[in-house]
């Protein structure tokens, strides 16, 4: 999920990496069923680990208590900075709804905790009061563990809530869909160029029985479709699935719209001759937690989005992308008639408030690492 800062700094220079040591371990359930899984096929994709070091519902590090996010956590996100950013949400969501008779639903996506949920809800309570009787704010949420700390947050707002293990238990309703860096975490292949091809890196074992980077040989056409050619041995990371992952998704929401807040690149950047490495990362306390195969569920994984192929599985799914930006101009738009109220206000609570957004928004904070892109869906 959320990182503090890009993997590689304005002209694409190859930044070392700053891994340390593990605090935490890995689960023994959970490295002994990976390790069933390479004995048994020779080896797995990269796709499958990191689905079981994120998501094994007992050893995968988001099934794991304890806060992952903010300063006493793993990685700060912009939910971590206050309840402003769900506010300015709030009120973006709200001018959609005006528009929308009847019942109406967001559809969260990538909840953790619930926090950014709480904070649109309290927002909506206090500024649209006359929109929650038909608002439902839903989550697709498949993990117990993580339902449950959201239903305890969400508590007060319980007639309005409802959390899911899949978006086939909910009907068509008007609504939008807001994911907050949960592309970033869905599982990516990882692939490797010969010079003439590429091939797909997996995952297996050494001597030892460590987990170590593997050849599966050339990449399914799939993996590697309008791929650019790149020297023998650049790495790198793709999403083929993005398409299919949505596709459940836009009924739930029709008509209504997408809302993904992540870090990445387009195409073009994304697959910069100088991103020789990729963008897979490790965090833990804040800093790169060790290698991305070292104690699986320890640490959380993450790739940057190609927005490119974001947009790309939206159109296919008859979405047309309305806006594409960084999110200091989405939020400063957001904030114009909030910006207005403030105006010669001197007190400390408004301080502390202009204070959050500028971090929310300078170039050198989240300003210009987060992107925005939303789709709108007839």
């Amino acid at each position: 999920m959320a990182k503090d800062e890009a993997t590689f700094p304005a002209g694409g220079e190859k930044p070392v990496p700053a891994y340390r040591e593990p605090d935490r371990q890995a689960i023994p359930g959970l490295l002994a069923e990976l390790h069933q899984e390479i004995v048994h096929s020779s080896g797995i994709s990269f796709a499958r680990f990191m689905e079981a070091a994120l998501y094994h519902p007992e050893g995968g590090y988001y099934a794991r208590p304890g806060r992952q996010v903010g300063r006493l956590g793993d990685f700060f996100t912009s939910v971590s900075v206050g309840p402003l950013f769900g506010q300015l949400l709030a009120q973006h969501l709200a001018s959609f709804f005006s528009h929308q008779p009847g019942p109406v639903r967001i559809l969260e996506l990538g909840a953790h905790d619930g926090q950014l949920a709480r904070d649109i809800l309290e927002a909506l309570t206090q500024e649209h009061p006359d929109l929650l009787p038909r608002l439902e704010y839903a989550i697709i949420e498949p993990l117990p563990s993580l339902a449950a700390r959201q239903r305890e947050l969400l508590a007060p707002f319980s007639a309005h809530l409802r959390i899911v293990e899949t978006p086939h238990a909910l009907d068509p309703r008007p609504g939008i869909l807001v994911a907050n860096e949960l592309i970033d975490a869905l599982t990516c292949h990882r692939i490797e160029s010969t010079g003439d091809g590429w091939d797909e890196l997996g995952v297996g074992l050494d001597p030892e029985g460590s987990f170590i980077w593997k050849s599966l040989g050339p990449a399914a056409p799939p993996l590697i479709f309008g791929l650019p050619s790149r020297p023998a041995g650049y790495r790198t990371e793709v999403r083929p699935q993005l398409a299919a992952f949505l596709a459940p998704l836009a009924p739930c929401i029709s008509p209504g719209k997408m809302l993904f807040i992540d870090y990445g690149f387009e195409r073009e950047d994304y697959f910069d001759p100088a991103r020789t490495d990729g963008t897979l990362e490790t965090f833990q306390a804040h800093r790169r937690g060790g290698h991305p195969l070292q104690d699986p569920g320890s640490r959380d994984l993450t790739a940057h989005v190609d927005f490119s192929a974001l947009r790309e599985a939206l159109e296919a799914l008859g979405g047309q992308v309305e806006h594409f930006t960084n999110q200091a101009r989405f939020l400063t738009e957001i904030a114009r008639p909030w910006l207005l109220k403030l105006e010669g206000r001197t007190d400390r609570e408004t301080a502390k408030l202009l204070r959050n957004f500028q971090t929310l928004t300078h170039p050198a904070q989240l300003g210009s690492r987060f992107h925005i892109m939303e789709a709108s869906f007839r």
